[in-house]
Parts: C-alpha cells; sequence; structure tokens
C-alpha cells in the first residue's frame, strides 16, 4: 500500500537550489555535483519532483529527455533511501509516464532485477545497447 501522505508532486525546477537535491546517486562511481544536476533538471524535456511538503525537499525525481515529437528517454528515476518502500517511485513514473502520453517511443535502460518493477507500467523488456564513460560523470 503506498504511503504518500506529506508527500507533493511538482514539476517546477526553477527554484531548486543546491540544498534542495542532495543525497541522490547512491552507489554510482562518481556523483554529480548539485550544480550539474541542478542543469540536468533544467535541461530535460519534462520532470517529476517528489517533495516533503509544499516547496519541501526533493525526496524523490524522475526525468526525460526528447526530440519533443516522437520519441523520449526516462534516463533518471531516483528515491532517497529513507523515503523507499511508500509507492513515491510509483507514482513518479505513472506522473511521468502521463506526461509522455502520445509519444511513440518511451524508453528506459535498467538492471535486469527491475524489469519486473517497469512492466507493471506496460513497459516491454528489449535488448538494447549502451555505452558507459564513469569519467564523464
Amino acid at each position: 500500500m503506498a504511503d504518500l501522505s506529506g508527500i507533493v508532486f511538482d514539476d517546477d525546477v526553477s527554484a531548486l537550489g543546491p540544498a534542495d537535491v542532495d543525497g541522490f546517486f547512491e552507489g554510482w562511481p562518481r556523483v554529480p555535483s548539485a550544480e550539474r544536476f541542478l542543469r540536468i533538471l533544467d535541461g530535460s524535456h519534462a520532470v517529476v519532483l517528489a517533495r516533503e511538503g509544499d516547496g519541501g525537499r526533493v525526496v524523490g525525481f524522475v526525468n526525460a529527455i526528447s526530440d519533443g515529437e516522437l520519441a523520449a528517454h526516462i534516463p533518471l528515476l531516483e528515491v532517497l533511501p529513507e523515503y523507499r518502500q511508500r509507492g513515491i517511485g510509483t507514482e513518479l513514473v505513472r506522473r511521468m509516464l502521463d506526461k509522455l502520453n502520445g509519444f511513440a517511443m518511451v524508453d528506459l535502460t535498467c538492471d535486469a532485477e527491475l524489469v519486473p518493477y517497469y512492466e507493471r507500467f506496460g513497459m516491454l523488456p528489449v535488448s538494447g545497447m549502451v555505452m558507459r564513460d564513469p569519467a564523464a560523470l
């Protein structure tokens, strides 16, 4: 059962500052700086934030990049560790997919153990190829 009490969802990244986005990218080999993270959000086609109350700390986010016409890609979905298992990630994905409704392609890349999670949203597993450069983080 989802426990979204006290969580407010919005898409306004304009007033975010470095302190609002602290604690994300757990387990990454190199964590992007807060300033870089804010540029990522600002440059995204769409963003959904989960906040602790109205205008409070960001506790989760999802973003999408897109050509604006045909295709969109969801590169990042994160919820702070102390807020996980409450349904926040599920609600972030649901809201993002609503924003991307009408695109012919909505893609994301995930680890194999997350495939069942995304299948719940009607997504289909496909094979693909990626390149990763940890030095570019």
